[in-house]
């Protein structure tokens, strides 16, 4: 049997008895043959009670002191897991991440892994140890104290199965594995056996809060199988991977959507070369990220040029456009914070015609207005009204027979 990296989330963990389950589950997994390392993020809530302690003192902590103090969520949550594994009877060792040697840039609370040295782990292991590993730090080439951004355990354990050449990363989370969409908006949504990491990449960057994305870029990188398990119920979960030629493919594997949208518009902006950035250039030096875009050139050589950002980015980025249009000369100035971003995702897009006309078919018998529009190879994405973001998803869930048997 191979070596399996587990990873636990802070409601995994989020008290002694899920603690101790948690370590019976970890037990288990050893019994029926495998190494395993486990990772294991702070308890639930633990990260923003320090944050909550750090805002009391100040309200612009020094980054590396922040790192500091956040990194201490995981550290007990390492060492009780591992006194409530010894306690029935399991050798196991806690190790934080710079005791782990997990290497990372300098950008404290968005550190990039660079490296791991797993020597130590890896002794442990051969000794028939658990290994358990504080996720979502590491250390800099300096020895400061780094972490990896919320969601970062997950990057975590990916790196450590990736180092390791584990056989299966185990991500345990709340939910029992990946959806076709959110249960909560669409009662029948169906739990997929199997997703790509190019699928999985397009649903987590669209909203899906199943994984965190660099861990699904990291994994798709190393060729790290992923799965999705449920923490408090048994079942297979979601195995994610790379796309298996030799089945037929779904053509839609899900619908994400990403209700933290904003849309802007300028209009009558000349229709010259430099335009779109002069329009984008001011709102990318602001540190706003862009979605979609699109331009619309008029017959008076003038063009309207839409764009959205994250809704958070709003109210900076429509500033920033209206000294833009001054400047410009347009028209007007439009926003509309009150859109939601709708996406279907499949690779099965590639060999399959008529999806897009059947996504805009059934919004338009809900008569739901298309605004914005942009696709990719095994996506298509639509901007709408937020009122119609529920019964968008189940028009499109019911139109493509997600709740059905995937095709064969």
């Amino acid at each position: 049997m191979g070596l399996i990296v587990q990873k636990y989330g802070g409601t995994s963990v989020g008290s002694i008895e899920r603690i101790q389950a948690v370590a019976q589950k970890v037990k288990a997994t050893q019994e029926k043959g495998h190494q395993v390392v486990v990772v294991v993020s702070a308890m639930s809530g633990e990260t923003n009670r320090l944050i909550a302690l750090a805002h009391e003192i100040g309200t612009s902590p020094a980054p590396r002191e922040m790192d500091v103090l956040l990194s201490t969520g995981e550290q007990v949550t390492i060492a009780l897991l591992c006194m409530a594994l010894h306690k029935i009877g399991a050798s196991a060792r806690s190790y934080t991440g710079s005791q782990v040697q997990i290497l990372t840039d300098n950008a404290h609370s968005k550190a990039r892994i660079r490296g791991i040295d797993g020597v130590r782990v890896s002794g442990d292991l051969q000794a028939g140890r658990i290994v358990v590993i504080a996720g979502f730090q590491g250390v800099d080439d300096q020895g400061n104290i780094t972490t990896l951004g919320r969601g970062g355990s997950d990057t975590t354990a990916v790196a450590m199965a990736a180092a390791l050449k584990a056989q299966e990363c185990q991500i345990f989370t709340d939910v029992d594995g990946v959806y076709t969409t959110d249960p909560r908006v669409e009662p029948k949504a169906r739990k997929l056996d199997r997703i790509t990491f190019e699928e999985m990449l397009e649903m987590a960057s669209l909203g899906s809060k199943v994984l965190q994305i660099r861990a699904v870029e990291f994994a798709g990188k190393y060729n790290v199988p992923l799965r999705v398990l449920s923490s408090f119920e048994e079942g297979e979960g979601t195995l994610i991977t790379f796309e298996d030629e030799g089945m037929e493919e779904a053509k839609i594997s899900g619908i994400a959507f990403n209700r933290d949208e904003a849309k802007l518009t300028i209009l009558g902006v000349p229709d010259e070369p430099g335009v779109a950035y002069s329009i984008l250039g001011p709102v990318s030096n602001a540190n706003i990220e862009v979605d979609m875009i699109i331009q619309n050139i008029a017959e008076d050589d003038t063009t309207d040029f839409t764009f959205t950002v994250h809704r958070n980015d709003y109210p900076q980025a429509l500033e920033i456009l209206k000294e833009t249009s001054s400047i410009l000369g347009a028209r007007e100035v439009s926003g509309n914070e009150y859109i939601v971003k709708l996406s279907l995702v499949g690779v099965g897009m590639r060999s399959h015609s008529g999806i897009a006309s059947t996504m805009f078919e059934a919004l338009a018998r809900e008569g739901i207005n298309i605004l914005m529009i942009s696709t990719s190879e095994i996506k298509i994405s639509v901007v709408i009204d937020e009122k119609y973001l529920e019964l968008g998803v189940r028009a499109l869930h019911d139109a493509f027979n997600l709740a059905g048997e995937l095709p064969v």
